[in-house]
């Protein structure tokens, strides 16, 4: 597929109104494509229940797209049956729908971290690490992923899949560890009560993902059937993370560490990414650093001007990293 500038592109966006469709359909459009939301409920949008609707509907919203994104997907509050839906299911209409195409597009589908499962602490994780997941959530992207390549490998579909880290950044979801805290600080809240926070991970702020999408539609190279990691390239431990957060809403907000209770999101202590082949074959490289993602994510949550500090947060170390340079086996 010959690279086309952004200008005039017809693109689709597939759960166009989740946290990451709405910065993925910004950037398009702010890059001058024409954008085709598509989600149940979002005012404006294409209204399609994409763990529910057939091919038809699926082919009428993607004929003449030159790119689709499937930021699509079910997260850790759904069941086991919504996850097989939406992260497995309907990648697999998808690809037939788009096998079908007179004009194929560049299909971008939007993978997880969580994808392969627990590794060794200070492992810096390449794509063709043996996928191992352990949860539902880990399981059923993976069939998504592998669906995209096989789709590519035997059908010729021009598919590439981008496998994220954890995203963080302003309008992040209540249900991620960012968004709690923040709900507790806006709220006004003097204590939080979590689990044991143990865990080491890659976070990457959601408008450098919006970035590495924009990167992946106008690839020079063909990418069909790759796969690409997309993360901050840190393995940030999370009791930081709280603490930066805590720092810079300006609030006293007291954290207690309460004893484990079954976690179903992962059972891996540690996280990273590594992210060569995106700096090679995209072009790509996370440009927003730990402190800015927070304070943005502070900020568009509501605190008010001033209550966020804008240099940096007093007795917390900004950029907290444990970098493994690991091997480009990409």
């Amino acid at each position: 597929m010959t690279p086309e500038p952004p200008a005039g592109r017809r693109v689709v966006v597939l759960g166009a109104s989740g946290f990451l469709g709405r910065h993925i359909c910004a950037a398009f459009t702010a890059a001058g494509s024409r954008v085709t939301p598509v989600s149940r409920t979002a005012p404006g949008a294409v209204a399609l229940d994409l763990s529910r609707d057939g091919r038809a509907g699926l082919a009428r919203v993607l004929a003449g797209a030159r790119v689709v994104v499937n930021a699509a997907g079910a997260v850790w509050s759904g069941t086991e049956q919504e996850m097989a839906a939406l992260n497995a299911g309907l990648v697999h209409r998808l690809t037939e729908v788009v096998t079908g195409l007179p004009e194929r597009p560049r299909l971008i589908h939007l993978g997880s971290a969580y994808e392969y499962g627990p590794v060794p602490f200070g492992t810096s994780i390449p794509e063709d690490w043996p996928p191992a997941p352990t949860t539902p959530y880990g399981r059923t992207k993976l069939q998504g992923t592998r669906t995209v390549v096989r789709a590519a490998e035997e059908r010729g579909v021009d598919g590439v899949v981008l496998r994220v880290s954890v995203v963080c950044g302003p309008g992040a979801p209540r249900s991620s560890l960012p968004g709690i805290v923040t709900e507790h600080l806006t709220a006004g809240r003097d204590e939080l009560r979590l689990a044991p926070l143990l865990a080491h991970r890659d976070l990457v702020d959601v408008r450098d993902v919006a970035d590495a999408v924009l990167a992946a539609a106008s690839a020079p190279e063909r990418v069909a059937g790759a796969i690409v990691n997309v993360g901050g390239g840190v393995a940030v431990p999370v009791r930081t993370l709280v603490d930066l957060l805590v720092a810079l809403g300006g609030r006293p907000l007291r954290v207690v560490e309460e004893a484990a209770s079954r976690d179903t999101r992962s059972d891996a202590l540690w996280q990273l990414l590594d992210i060569k082949r995106a700096r090679r074959t995209l072009r790509w490289s996370p440009r927003r650093g730990l402190a800015e993602s927070m304070r943005d994510l502070l900020t568009a949550a509501g605190l008010p001007p001033g209550e966020s500090s804008t240099t940096g947060a007093p007795g917390v170390r900004l950029e907290p990293t444990i970098r493994a340079p690991g091997k480009d086996r990409s």
